[in-house]
């Protein structure tokens, strides 16, 4: 039998946490983070992460789970979420999938195809090592453009990646990215979007990146710069940390990098938008106040009642 889950989704600062945690209460559940930021130690207040709080009214998996100078695939997520599904279910809580991370999220519960690893791995890293970022992009632009348009031009990790595929496999990273097998799924989805006028969004993302620049955000990145985290570790490419850093680095003035965050968390929520927009199944709730979450969450409830009764 399929494992009923709640999926919770939505774009940055749409209130899908705060759902997430309204909802674990009522259900006896527990949250998998599905956030490519959020798994990384150190990165708290730049990546929006539940407070120690608020992990204490509902217990999260899936974060701080690497360094922000490792490498972290969607495979590594799925793999850890499987596993923290299982655990949840066994001790008789209800698991609860909230994020933004679309990708994420589609390949946990639609299970893509990933590509295949063997023992010349690190032969062909090592022989991509000696090359220029740019260089590999490049080449990367010949063997599989849709991977070197969708990956930032600094991130040479998943560019060396999505070589190292090519050549093991003859086949693009992009193919196995839009390869799902959902009959094998082992999971029976609940879908859930938070969502709200484009323009009350924007003005949550304004006041969110100002509440980030007053809780310390810039303190945040500079430690981070100075224990050797620089603008090509994986985790310094997310957004609030390059903008920060690029202060940092003397790239642009503070009032600038508080700018470009709030413009590039925007344009980031469109893309949340346009990605979750294609998933039919997803039944999308308008949280307008903060106190409509505990309204909302009764309602997931009596859902995931149902669906887990038959």
């Amino acid at each position: 039998m399929k494992t009923p889950v709640i999926v919770i989704v939505g774009p940055t600062a749409s209130g899908k946490t705060r759902l997430a945690i309204e909802t674990a209460i009522r259900v006896n559940g527990e949250i998998i983070s599905a956030d490519s930021m959020q798994i990384y130690r150190g990165m708290d207040i730049g990546t929006a992460k539940a407070t120690r709080e608020e992990q204490m009214a509902a217990r999260h998996h899936v974060i701080d789970v690497a360094e922000p100078d490792q490498y972290f695939s969607v495979a590594d997520f799925v793999e850890l979420a499987d596993k923290a599904i299982l655990d949840i279910v066994s001790r008789g809580k209800v698991p609860i999938v909230a994020g933004g991370t679309g990708f994420y999220i589609d390949a946990l519960i639609d299970r893509y195809e990933f590509p295949p690893q063997d023992t010349t791995e690190m032969k062909i890293r090592g022989e991509l090592e000696k090359f220029s970022t740019e260089e590999l992009r490049k080449e990367l632009f010949l063997v599989d453009k849709i991977s070197a348009e969708r990956l930032h031009e600094n991130d040479r990790h998943r560019i060396v990646r999505a070589l190292e595929v090519f050549r093991l496999s003859g086949k693009a990273l992009s193919e196995f990215d839009h390869k799902a097998n959902m009959a094998n799924s082992p999971y029976l989805p609940l879908f859930y979007g938070v969502g709200c006028d484009r323009a009350v969004l924007y003005a949550r993302i304004t006041k969110r990146v100002q509440q980030m620049v007053e809780e310390g955000l810039y303190e945040e990145v500079l430690a981070l710069h100075e224990k050797g985290y620089s603008h090509d570790s994986p985790a310094m490419l997310g957004i609030s940390y390059r903008q920060m850093l690029g202060y940092i680095r003397g790239e642009y003035s503070f009032d600038e990098a508080i700018e470009l965050t709030v413009r590039d968390s925007r344009r980031y929520a469109k893309r949340q938008f346009t990605w979750f927009n294609r998933n039919k199944r997803i039944n999308w709730l308008n949280l307008v106040q903060s106190e409509d979450a505990k309204r909302l969450a009764e309602n997931i409830t009596i859902d995931y009642n149902n669906i887990s009764e038959i």
